[in-house]
């Protein structure tokens, strides 16, 4: 139990173009015998990034993405607040103490101290955010991820 936080990418494939209608189709043939007749699979959803009680990050989410309100349901998150994330915990790495996040308190969200374990999550935080950023424009990108794993 604790503070698993999820960042997902996804994109929306319902008749958009002849590459997304051959994905779409090849989609609904795996999950054909799931899906009652004339219900069509119409997005790809991928966990682009994954936190495991890195309360900072959360605290940042909740208040540049959820207007200050941490209430597990998931909001959308423009490119552009991805790219001040991760800009923000380069330049706290790098020991700009203006920039830098600090934890957040809450029930079960781990160690509110900047330890090893906060510059890891910041250090992660750069990497992943820079590989979700290079997925192409189409997709689109949300945080939390609700009930993922209970």
């Amino acid at each position: 139990m604790g503070l698993d936080m999820y960042l997902s990418a996804k994109r929306y494939i319902w008749k958009s173009g002849d590459s997304d209608k051959d994905i779409q189709d090849k989609l609904n043939e795996v999950v054909k015998d799931d899906l009652p007749d004339g219900m069509r699979v119409n997005e790809i959803a991928v966990d682009a990034m994954y936190w495991r009680k890195a309360n900072a990050i959360h605290g940042w989410f909740v208040e540049n993405c959820q207007e200050g309100e941490d209430d597990c349901r998931e909001y959308y998150v423009e490119r552009k607040q991805l790219e001040e994330l991760r800009d923000l915990c380069k330049a706290t790495l790098d020991g700009d103490d203006e920039g830098e996040l600090e934890p957040t308190e809450g029930f079960f969200f781990g160690s509110y101290e900047k330890d090893e374990w906060y510059y890891k999550d910041l250090k992660d935080t750069v990497e992943g955010l820079d590989k979700a950023l290079s997925l192409p424009n189409s997709y689109e990108f949300y945080y939390p991820l609700v009930g993922k794993g209970e």
